[in-house]
């Protein structure tokens, strides 16, 4: 594999203002998920920026970003645009998506990511948590998989409701890893019937036949969608930055 990991972000969030920049310690929220990016050392990395002002941010920091056009309505749309862009030849054949909102993402997760791809039928890789609690919120996304072992799995469903009928549940992390024809194909796809239902775009890849696995993990990133949100980013930065108590 040839992977590149791919980050696209746009300023145009409803519930939190240019929420690309919000600083978090002293840094855009956009620069910390770079960064978490790159000290997973699994490629290079890119960030798909729908505006001006967050491609000078990583371009700043020396990054690399390619501008996107901002009417662009999904992000995958958009990495396979920025993947065009930055690799015309086709040298990466990998391509990871990571979301632009997610700064405490551990890298350790990007690699775990990829260990689906290992199997050459998977055409995308994904990341799942087992979790007990609050199985009907709709904002948490359900995987039905069939488990091969503790650590991965075949995924056959994605809802909003509590499925599999009494568990186990299994917490859908938002970061997909797609072979470069697997996303190609994506998105020349139709929305589709189950996508519309549930408003989950990954079923349109499994409505089409595409294979999804995931890896099971041990830890949920913080999604930063709201201020109160922002502000749990900014505790646990702190925290980070803080001394160490003195050994007892």
């Amino acid at each position: 594999m040839n992977p590149i990991v791919i980050i696209p972000a746009r300023m145009a969030s409803t519930r939190l203002k240019d929420k690309p920049l919000a600083d978090i310690g002293g840094k855009p929220m956009i620069v910390h998920v770079w960064e978490r990016a790159v000290a997973a050392a699994i490629g290079p990395v890119v960030v798909a920026a729908a505006d001006q002002v967050i491609y000078d941010v990583i371009t700043d920091c020396g990054g690399t970003s390619v501008l996107t056009n901002p009417d662009i309505p999904k992000g995958s749309d958009r990495i396979f645009v920025a993947l065009r862009e930055i690799d015309p030849q086709g040298a990466h054949d990998v391509v990871v998506n990571m979301q632009g909102d997610q700064p405490t993402t551990e890298p350790r997760l990007l690699r775990e990511l990829l260990k689906p791809l290992d199997n050459p039928d998977v055409d995308v890789a994904t990341l799942v948590v087992p979790f007990v609690e609050n199985a009907e919120d709709p904002n948490i996304v359900k995987v039905v998989m069939v488990q091969a072992g503790d650590q991965a799995g075949r995924c056959l469903y994605f809802s909003r409701r509590a499925v599999p009928h009494n568990g186990p549940y299994f917490y859908h992390l938002g970061f997909y890893a797609y072979r470069r024809a697997a996303l190609e194909r994506y998105v020349g796809l139709p929305r589709g019937r189950l996508e519309l239902a549930e408003d989950l775009e990954q079923l349109r890849s499994l409505e089409a036949g595409l294979r999804y696995d995931a890896a099971i993990v041990d830890a949920v990133p913080l999604s930063v969608d709201t201020p109160d949100d922002l502000e749990k980013a900014r505790s646990f930065f702190a925290g980070l930055s803080a001394p160490a108590p003195p050994s007892s």
